[in-house]
């Protein structure tokens, strides 16, 4: 099964499914659209997400960053009057270290990703949606942002008149998304942001085209009329796509299995269950019940 992701929704699900399939089922492809340099590193906030999560060091109460880790550089750093956009952790940072070596080595990103998880010990294939450079640009009345100011520097307040992804056009999805695309019959949509975080990797050069063929399920992150996190409900409402599950599906484009909360009020054809998931155990409950409903599928 190849899942795309997003930084919270998604991984929370992985929390499940890592636990009932084998890590050679398990591919993930992750968005990297958010990513910035900050502070001389390169920061992959999602595929960060997702690495500590299939790595059980995740901070389970933010579903970022690492859990127990501390924060005494970015602090320093704050004293001595550099501005940090993020509040990166000192093992996290580690981490950012790692991969930002590769990088200015002449490294791709897919292949430093890679290298990064097997040293935290992560057997599932993590593979980052392209090698080039995209960006989440943010319009908004107090000037055109990088998601992650919008979202972190302006704790996502400002209003949104549009937003775009900067570098799309000449993106391509990299050689090891094409692969797994390419070897798995399953595609599984994660909960996350679906404008953020799953549109950029739908709008690389061929991906819809390649779904075509292949059995498309996808989670909505809609519990209701409300995401459970993000900015998801602002963005879409910006686009001019109500805020909603309708909103999301219509988004995604072709999905075979759409699965929806049980308190949605959308009307298409889905399947409904409990999408909630706050904990670990019950992560593990909705990640049991998605695979018994794409194996009915």
């Amino acid at each position: 099964m190849l899942v795309l992701s997003g930084g919270t929704g998604t991984p929370k699900l992985l929390l499940g499914l890592k636990e009932l399939l084998k890590p050679e089922e398990l591919s993930i492809v992750v968005n990297t659209a958010e990513d910035l340099w900050i502070s001389g590193n390169y920061i992959s906030p999602d595929i960060d997400s997702v690495v500590y999560t299939l790595a059980d060091i995740i901070d389970l109460k933010k579903m970022w960053g690492i859990k127990g880790d501390k924060t005494l550089t970015h602090d320093f750093l704050i004293a001595m009057g550099i501005e940090e956009k993020l509040q990166v952790g000192d093992k996290d940072r580690a981490v950012h270290i790692f991969r930002s070596e590769l990088l200015r080595r002449g490294v791709k990103l897919s292949h430093a990703t890679q290298s990064l998880a097997e040293s935290l010990g992560v057997k599932q294939r993590v593979v980052p949606m392209t090698d080039d450079i995209v960006s989440t640009v943010v319009s908004t009345p107090e000037g055109v942002m990088h998601f992650q100011e919008f979202w972190v520097g302006r704790k996502g307040l400002p209003e949104v008149s549009s937003l775009f992804f900067a570098g799309m056009d000449a993106a391509l999805p990299c050689q090891a998304f094409l692969d797994i695309l390419e070897k798995e019959d399953t595609i599984l949509i994660g909960p996350s942001n679906p404008v953020t975080s799953i549109g950029p990797i739908l709008a690389l050069q061929g991906v819809r085209e390649r779904l075509q063929d292949k059995k498309v399920v996808a989670m909505s992150p809609f519990i209701v009329n409300k995401p459970v996190s993000g900015p998801a409900a602002k963005f879409m409402r910006a686009m001019g796509i109500p805020p909603n599950d309708e909103g999301v599906h219509s988004m995604l484009g072709k999905v075979d299995l759409f699965i929806v909360d049980k308190k949605s009020n959308y009307n298409g054809d889905c399947r409904r269950m409990s999408t909630l998931m706050r904990t670990k155990r019950e992560s593990c409950k909705v990640a049991k019940e998605l695979l018994e409903l794409i194996s009915l599928a």
